[in-house]
C-alpha cells in the first residue's frame, strides 16, 4: 500500500502495526479540508493493507493530538451563499459521517494515542478508536456548541456510550475541558498514563494485540459495533444533520472569530 499520497497524514508500517501521525504540528494538527478527506481515506486503505494488523494514530508535536476542524476554512464557508454555501455544507456533513463510518468499518483495531489537545473532527478520530490511550496532562473537548452548533461530529453516538447521558450532556453542553485522568475515570477513554509512557504504552498494546488472532479480534469489534448500529447511527445522523443546519445561522461565524480573538461570544441569537 502506497501512503505517500497523504499530505497531512504519515504512515509507517513496522512488524504489522501502522503508526499514522496527524502532521500539521504548525496549526496543533488542525484539520483543514484536505485533512478531513483524508480522515475519512485512511481507514480504507489501512483494511485494505495485507501488511497492517493494527493501526496506531496520534499527533505530531507534544501539544496537540488535533485542534478540530480549521476555523480558517469556517470562516471561508461562512463568506459563501446560497446554492454554493449549501453545496459546500452538505458535502461536510457527508465528510463528517464518512469520518465516523470509515472507523467503524475498519475491520482491524485501531488505537488512539491522545498526546495532547482533541477538539471537533479530531476528537471524533481519537474517541471512534476502538482502544483509546491519553496522556494524562492531555486535554479534550467537544467545541460545537461554543461554536454555535450543535454537537455533531460524533459525539450524540459514542460519548453515552462511553460515559453515560448524563456526563455526556453536562461536557457537550458546557464545553467544559477534561483531562486524561478524567477521561478515563468517566469511561470516556480506555486508559490514561503519564504522556512520557503515552506511545510506549499504545505500541505496547499494538503489538500484543498484532500477535493475537486477527479473526477472533476482528469479529469481537464487529459484534461490540452493533450497539452502535442498534442506536447510535441513528443519533449520529440526527446530530450531524443538525449541526449543519446551525451552520446557516450567524452564530458559527461569530463563535469563531471569538475563539481566534480569545474572547467570549457575541451570538447574534442572543440579541
Amino acid at each position: 500500500m502506497d501512503y505517500s499520497r497523504y499530505q497531512h497524514l504519515i504512515v509507517e508500517v513496522n512488524e504489522a502495526v501502522a503508526s499514522i501521525t496527524i502532521n500539521r504540528p504548525e496549526v496543533f494538527n488542525a484539520a483543514n479540508n484536505v485533512l478531513h478527506r483524508e480522515f475519512t481515506e485512511i481507514w480504507g486503505d489501512i483494511d485494505r493493507d495485507p501488511a497492517v494488523r493494527v493501526a496506531v494514530i496520534t499527533g505530531a508535536g507534544n501539544q496537540a493530538f488535533s485542534a478540530g476542524g480549521d476555523l480558517t476554512d469556517m470562516g471561508v464557508r461562512a463568506g459563501l451563499s446560497g446554492q454554493e454555501r449549501f453545496n459546500a455544507l452538505t458535502a461536510l456533513m457527508k465528510e463528517a459521517e464518512e469520518v465516523v463510518y470509515s472507523m467503524v468499518r475498519c475491520e482491524k483495531v485501531i488505537i488512539s494515542a491522545i498526546n495532547g489537545v482533541a477538539v471537533g473532527a479530531g476528537l471524533a478520530v481519537a474517541l471512534m478508536a476502538d482502544i483509546s490511550i491519553i496522556a494524562e496532562e492531555a486535554r479534550l473537548t467537544d467545541g460545537h456548541v461554543r461554536l454555535g452548533v450543535a454537537a455533531g461530529d460524533h459525539a450524540a453516538m459514542i460519548w453515552p456510550l462511553l460515559c453515560g447521558m448524563a456526563k455526556a450532556k453536562y461536557y457537550l453542553l458546557t464545553c467544559d475541558f477534561v483531562d486524561g485522568r478524567e477521561a478515563e475515570r468517566i469511561g470516556l477513554v480506555s486508559k490514561a498514563v503519564p504522556r512520557a509512557q503515552l506511545m510506549d504504552e499504545a505500541m505496547r498494546v499494538a503489538r500484543q494485540l498484532a500477535a493475537g488472532s486477527q479473526p477472533a479480534q476482528r469479529f469481537t469489534k464487529k459484534a461490540l459495533n452493533q450497539w452502535l448500529r442498534l442506536g447510535g447511527i441513528t443519533a449520529f445522523d440526527y446530530s450531524a444533520a443538525l449541526e449543519i443546519l446551525g451552520f446557516f445561522s450567524d452564530d458559527p461565524a461569530e463563535g469563531a472569530r471569538a475563539v481566534m480573538q480569545k474572547r467570549p461570544p457575541d451570538f447574534p441569537s442572543n440579541r
